[in-house]
Formats: structure tokens, sequence, C-alpha cells
């Protein structure tokens, strides 16, 4: 079991460009643990369309954004960040 920045180095070895299903072949089964669970690398590259990526940082930021919920800690925690158009967010206080 690796830790996402781990996993995503394996992605320096492989030859560019490759694809999302070259990249699930190759590396899919590797696990990845999480704040709040595991996944493997083939379910969470599996959540993007079929892009060509010409080098291992394309990858890498790509893999990086198709992570589910279990690799964040606290979801929607933030007393700080805007809330999003139609939804209903935190009261702002004023010190």
């Amino acid at each position: 079991m690796r830790l996402l920045d781990d996993a995503t180095d394996l992605y320096d070895a492989h030859s560019y460009p490759a694809t999302t299903a070259d990249l699930i072949e190759a590396y899919g089964d590797t696990e990845l643990r999480l704040p709040n669970g595991t996944e493997t690398l083939a379910s969470v590259l599996g959540r993007l369309d079929d892009e060509t990526f010409r080098t291992s940082d394309e990858a890498r930021m790509a893999t990086y954004s198709a992570v589910s919920d279990s690799a964040v800690g606290r979801v929607g925690y933030s007393d700080r960040d805007p809330t999003c158009p139609g939804e209903d967010g935190h009261t702002h206080l004023s010190l």
C-alpha cells in the first residue's frame, strides 16, 4: 500500500506518451492509502476519460484530480473558502 505521492512517482519510470489505459494496465493494482480509506490506481484512473499524457507530470496531475473523497480529511471543512453559487454555506461572523 502506498501514499498517493509515492504511487504517482511510479509514473516517472513509464515511457510517454501514455494513455489512461496504459497507466491502468501498468499500475492499476497499486493500492493507495488515503486518510479515509483505500482505493486502487485503477479505480482512480477509471474516473478519467481516455486521455493521452505527454509527461509523467500530466499523468500525476490528472490522478490527483480524480481521487475520491477518501483522500480528503474533512469534506467541505473550511471557514474561509467562499460558498459555491447555489449552495447554503456557513454563516460569516464579524469579529
